[in-house]
């Protein structure tokens, strides 16, 4: 447990001033915010205690899309999200990141994505609509923009 949090701190100390606060995406590590993103999609999977291949497939396809990766980076990015969603003691670090580096049209598309992703096992959990609601707060959604999300995401797309 002592090891757990020393390396929780020492993962997210504020960092020394030669150092930037969020360093730069390279080939070995994806941009943190593509981590917080993909690590929120995978903590909206988790929540009915299912993670589905429907709801994995979701997930490579929207990182492929909305950040342009090849399918093995996204691959590569989903497994460092993952880590990253396991070791976290809340999503606020998460949360915070995008809150702060997207504006509200990149949050708007974020929210799209997590509702498609709630939706594409047919079903909505309790839990699912529950941390919806509180992502929303936490990432600073105007009021009634997580209905009209929703009601997008609800209907089929058109292929």
């Amino acid at each position: 447990m002592l090891d757990s949090i020393k390396t929780f701190f020492t993962k997210h100390a504020t960092p020394v001033a030669s150092e930037p606060a969020h360093p730069a995406p390279t080939e070995e590590r994806p941009d943190p915010i593509q981590i917080a993103a993909c690590a929120l999609l995978l903590e909206l999977a988790h929540a009915d205690e299912e993670f589905t291949d429907a709801e994995q497939d979701h997930i490579q396809e929207a990182l492929m899309r909305h950040f342009d990766l090849p399918a093995a980076m996204a691959r590569e990015l989903m497994a460092l999200a993952e880590q990253e969603r396991r070791q976290a003691v809340d999503l606020f670090q998460f949360t915070s990141l995008i809150a702060e580096q997207y504006d509200e049209g990149q949050k708007m598309v974020l929210a799209e994505v997590m509702w498609r992703l709630v939706f594409s096992d047919g079903q909505l959990a309790r839990h699912e609509d529950y941390l919806m609601r509180k992502l929303s707060g936490l990432l600073g959604l105007r009021p009634g923009y997580l209905a009209t999300a929703k009601r997008r995401a609800a209907k089929p797309s058109r292929r």
